[in-house]
């Protein structure tokens, strides 16, 4: 296994990589892995749990998808943006604290260059999301905001969920990457209801490695099983996720 780093800036975690056979990792400052990416297939999902974030498209026509708007709080190593912006053609923003992670991105993990329709944000992602120019402005909305020590996510408010809802446009949906087996968890599903609504917001099961995905719709709506498989399949045929499967993991949570 190799590894290489870039130099620390003040008060945010060393950035590094290490490559593990076919599969490349970053790492802030510990053995963590922040994100993977399969190197001689960059643009494509690798984790399972980052492949679920993607469940939001059971709830869009595929043919409508290419003209949404995806954002993204916490690049990682920059899969979802890169997903939806080169898979998807989506327009895609993206906001990160840490100019290193953003470096980083580009320079091991293939993220291309801003570009028409792909804009990376180096900002305070609670502070970002309340501007005016993204009110009702997203259609696909992923939150990962864990630190370094992957301990608990960074932003975890009712307040901070109530920003994130007021990001959406009215068929929007969010996903969260939470870790499934933590204490918190609980009680940050109670917060994600109290900010969506309880009949608004479905979940995973758990990942082995624990992350659980959550979801929370800006209007609540329950699609018949005959339609979330046809979009499943859909988007397994289009896009490569394995949809068909989710099915079988993911619920409302009331």
């Amino acid at each position: 296994m190799g590894t290489s780093r870039l130099p620390r800036p003040v008060n945010l975690p060393e950035v590094s990589f290490s490559d593990d056979g076919e599969v490349r990792h970053l790492h802030l400052g510990t053995p963590w892995i922040q994100g993977s990416m399969r190197i001689k297939a960059p643009f494509e999902i690798e984790l399972e749990y980052v492949q679920r974030m993607m469940a939001w498209l059971l709830f869009r026509a595929p043919e409508t998808v290419a003209g949404l708007h995806a954002m993204q709080l916490g690049l990682g190593a920059g899969a979802i943006t890169k997903f939806c912006f080169k898979k998807l053609k989506m327009r895609t923003t993206a906001i990160e604290l840490n100019p290193q992670v953003l470096q980083a991105c580009k320079t091991w993990f293939k993220l291309p260059d801003d570009a028409d329709r792909l804009e990376v944000l180096l900002a305070d992602a609670a502070r970002e999301i309340q501007q005016p120019r993204h009110q009702g402005a997203v259609d696909a909305l992923q939150v990962d905001l864990y630190d370094h020590e992957a301990a608990a996510p960074v932003l975890d408010s009712e307040a901070f969920y109530a920003d994130c809802r007021r990001l959406l446009a009215d068929e929007g949906v969010m996903t969260v990457n939470l870790f499934g087996r933590d204490a918190s968890y609980e009680r940050s599903v109670e917060k994600i209801a109290a900010a969506f609504g309880a009949d608004a917001v479905w979940a995973f099961r758990p990942t082995r490695e624990g992350n659980t995905v959550v979801l929370a719709q800006r209007q609540a709506s329950r699609p018949g099983r005959p339609l979330l498989v046809q979009r499943a399949e859909a988007i397994a045929t289009r896009w490569g996720l394995p949809a068909p499967k989710w099915l079988r993991l993911f619920k409302p949570c009331a």
